[in-house]
């Protein structure tokens, strides 16, 4: 029957989870399908029924579930996808979960502002073109209360000292993926710690990280922006700026000067042990925009790496993966706003720890959608939708029990979910955004499974 169909890419997705319990593991790719295929509505809306509903609630609340069991799968198959890319980029960052609005909910933490919540770093993996590959890395907790010491705290995980969460997802990236790939971190300001570098240059793991830090430079009066600012420029390039507020979105042309240098450590030990860091050497590029337009805030970066800088080829390739890293805020964005994880009612953080890692995994798919049609839109739609969900599609567009021989390409498909979601679809319009398509993806649900019931026979077995 349609009801017990889950969607193909479920299925795929978290083959092997490993709950400690087969029930349980059953649950988990139940509760993906009817979340995945309802992603905006909360979850007594996107349960199949009552009784899905209360085992997912009961789901959440068990104290066998861990949320890395969850992401574990997604983990092994982003790891899959790793392969027959010679480079990844690894991008680290953090975001800020608010249930200020939920104040029933226990075991939250300060995230600024007034508002509680849970923090959430993540690494997601790329490819240098930016499609997201998935995520390879994930944390989540509550911050301690003013006043409370190490080590206490009423959520069961540990919260750990908040600037070790990108050493952490630094070495586990780095052990997770095969050597054979080549993975370099990349991170904003936030990452600028001396014991990253350190980490980093220990276990041979390559980066580029935005520098907030104004370093002394061994060898040098000056400090770090002042030795770079000295080079000769050494060309210009053009970087593509996301929308912010009150600032749209737009391109700029930026100089672009570079310097090796040896960063001298801060005057303090290492841990303690008293063990004093050596200087680090590491190459410098400077991005700054002369000529601004008006009212805008002019492009400065200063970008640090671990990897030599031979040629003007080489610093062009290390400004492009740096600027792949808004790519996961595109993620974040998804998993807010397109799975409204912020409105989610559960009892504790706990609760929303299990919850917030299978969205997360949701989410990514959402967002890969996206990507997908922009950089392989000829590909068959087969590559993202079950057979009966591409039949559904075609027929609810067009309006017609008659079918194409061939299934149409990811990019006509993508055009048609968005379509479902409010996107008219038009030549001129260009490519469909987000917003549009989960929305669309979660009409395709009910479509799909209306499909099948009025085609059993045909399509039940693809599925």
């Amino acid at each position: 029957m349609a009801e017990k169909v889950e969607r193909e890419w479920v299925v795929t997705e978290f083959a092997g989870v490993d709950l400690g319990d087969e029930r349980l593991n059953r649950r988990l790719i139940v509760l993906a399908g009817d979340l995945g295929g309802q992603p905006t509505a909360p979850i007594n809306e996107a349960s199949r029924d009552w009784k899905a509903m209360k085992a997912a609630y009961k789901f959440f609340a068990n104290e066998q579930v861990e949320a890395e069991a969850i992401l574990a799968p997604h983990q092994e198959r982003t790891l899959e996808r790793l392969r027959g890319h010679a480079v990844v980029v690894a991008i680290q960052d953090t975001t800020f979960l608010n249930y200020n609005h939920h104040p029933a909910t226990t075991e939250l933490g300060p995230i600024g502002g007034k508002q509680r919540g849970l923090v959430m770093p993540s690494t997601l993996a790329a490819t240098p073109q930016g499609l997201p590959l998935g995520l390879l890395t994930q944390q989540m907790w509550a911050r301690r209360e003013a006043g409370e010491a190490e080590g206490q705290g009423s959520v069961s995980r540990p919260r750990p000292k908040e600037s070790a969460k990108w050493l952490a997802a630094l070495e586990e990236s780095f052990t997770l993926v095969p050597e054979e790939i080549r993975l370099v971190t990349i991170a904003d300001r936030e990452a600028d710690i001396f014991e990253f570098l350190v980490t980093a240059d220990d276990v041979g793991a390559e980066y580029v990280i935005r520098a907030v830090q104004d370093r002394r430079v061994q060898g040098e009066a000056d400090r770090l922006w002042a030795c770079v600012a000295r080079q000769p420029v050494a060309g210009q390039v053009t970087v593509e700026l996301a929308a912010k507020p009150k600032q749209p979105a737009r391109t700029a042309t930026v100089d672009v000067q570079v310097a090796t240098v040896r960063l001298q450590p801060p005057q303090r030990p290492a841990d303690d042990e008293a063990v004093w860091w050596e200087p680090l050497t590491v190459w410098a590029i400077w991005l700054h925009e002369s000529a601004p337009p008006p009212d805008v805030t002019p492009v400065e970066w200063l970008l640090v790496t671990n990897i030599p800088l031979a040629t003007w080829q080489d610093t062009l390739e290390r400004i492009a993966w740096y600027c792949v890293r808004p790519t996961i805020e595109g993620f974040h964005r998804v998993l807010k706003s397109g799975c409204t994880v912020e409105d989610c009612r559960l009892k504790s953080a706990d609760r929303l720890t299990r919850s917030l890692t299978l969205m997360s995994v949701i989410a990514w798919r959402l967002f890969w959608l996206t990507h997908i049609n922009r950089q392989t839109p000829d590909a068959p739609c087969t590559t993202i939708l079950a057979d009966h969900e591409w039949k559904a599609l075609y027929a609810t567009i067009h309006r017609t029990d008659r079918l194409p021989d061939t299934s149409p390409s990811v990019r006509q498909a993508v055009r048609w979910i968005a379509q479902l979601g409010g996107f008219p679809g038009r030549k001129r319009d260009g490519e469909p955004g987000m917003t549009v398509i989960w929305r669309g993806w979660s009409r395709l649900t009910d479509i799909a499974h209306l499909y099948l019931i009025l085609h059993p026979s045909k399509d039940e077995g693809n599925s």
